[in-house]
Formats: structure tokens, sequence, C-alpha cells
């Protein structure tokens, strides 16, 4: 009896650790998609996205709680909260993209790993929606209101969450730097790829 529950721990212990490498290596954008045959407005939009989520995959690649903490200064954020950050914003781009309003998810109760995952995969589906779109005039940015909705036009989409998240991806590579854990030295944003 006691042989069958050690067997079966392993069993069970190998299970889940294949489970969480094989969830871990299903995250998109370890490399950037291949680019569209055609340069339409939609093909370009996604490109941009596909281009975030590609720095933001790598740029938090291998976070250790040391860099997760640092701050640069004490009233600066850290680079857990960044992330939080970008989080929220790759929502605000997944609502614009299914023409609903945005409500900010919640983060309280959220890991590292699980707000990394979900900010991916926000991403990801939003370049998917994006690369078919033909007419962005109806994707516009709304902000869900108690009484009233605040909607902007799609420009703001691109100068505003789309291009803060890039931003904010630079700032956590910085910061991982300055906390002694750089990102990979073989990641290549020109090519979307690590090189060899």
């Amino acid at each position: 009896m006691i042989k069958l529950k050690i067997l079966f721990t392993l069993c069970l212990s190998c299970y889940v650790l294949n489970a969480q490498n094989t969830m871990g290596n299903k995250l998109p954008y370890a490399e950037i998609p291949n680019y569209a045959p055609n340069y339409s407005e939609g093909a370009l939009m996604a490109r941009l996205v596909d281009g975030l989520g590609f720095r933001y995959y790598w740029a938090t690649e291998g976070l250790l709680q040391k860099d997760l903490n640092y701050k640069i200064t004490k009233e600066a954020r850290s680079n857990f909260e960044t992330i939080g950050h970008i989080y929220h914003l790759s929502a605000l781009i997944l609502s614009t993209a299914q023409e609903i309003p945005f409500e900010a998810p919640e983060t309280n109760n959220l890991t590292f790993q699980e707000m990394r995952e979900k900010t991916l995969l926000n991403l990801k589906e939003a370049s998917n929606i994006f690369v078919t779109t033909k007419d962005f005039s109806k994707k516009n940015v709304v902000f869900k209101g108690k009484d009233q909705n605040t909607i902007f036009p799609f420009w703001n989409a691109i100068n505003g969450p789309i291009a803060d998240a890039i931003w904010h991806c630079g700032q956590i590579v910085a910061l991982r730097r300055a906390s002694g854990n750089p990102i990979n030295p073989k990641v290549s944003v020109f090519t979307g790829t690590l090189r060899n």
C-alpha cells in the first residue's frame, strides 16, 4: 500500500510539473508571429501589438522576486507594479479590439505569473482581432462610466495604451538590468527571434 502511494505521488508530481512546463511553453510571443502577406490597416495594427507582445514576453521572462520588488526610488513603481499597469493596458487594448467598454480588471490577488500570462493572452487575442479589421473607425476606446461612458477614437489606442505599454516594457528591461538580472542577450527585437 505504501509503495502504491509513493508511486501515485511520483506520478502526480510528474504530471503537475509537465503541465506547468506545457503551460509555460504555450504562452504567445516567445517569437514574433510571421508577418501578414499584405500591408492592410489590420495587418499593421496586429503587427504593432505583436511587437509589444514580443517585447513584453522577454522583458518579463525569468524575472526573480528581487527584480519584481526593485524600485529606482521609494516613490517610483516597482517592476511588479509596472507589470500590473501593463496588464491593465493590455485589457484596455483588448476591450478596444472587442468594441466593448473597458472595466479595469482586478489585480490584488494575482501573482506575477498570472498577470504575465493574462497580459500575453490579451495581446494575442487583440492582435487576432485587429488583423482582420477593415474599419478602425468603429474600434473606439470606451471607458465605462457610472452614468455615462467616455469615448475616444482609435487613434488614442495607438498613442495611449499601446505606446504606453511599449514604454513600460523598456522600463522593466532597465530596472531588471539595474537589479542584476538583464534580459536574455540573444533577444532580437528587430527580427522578433532569439539569435543563435
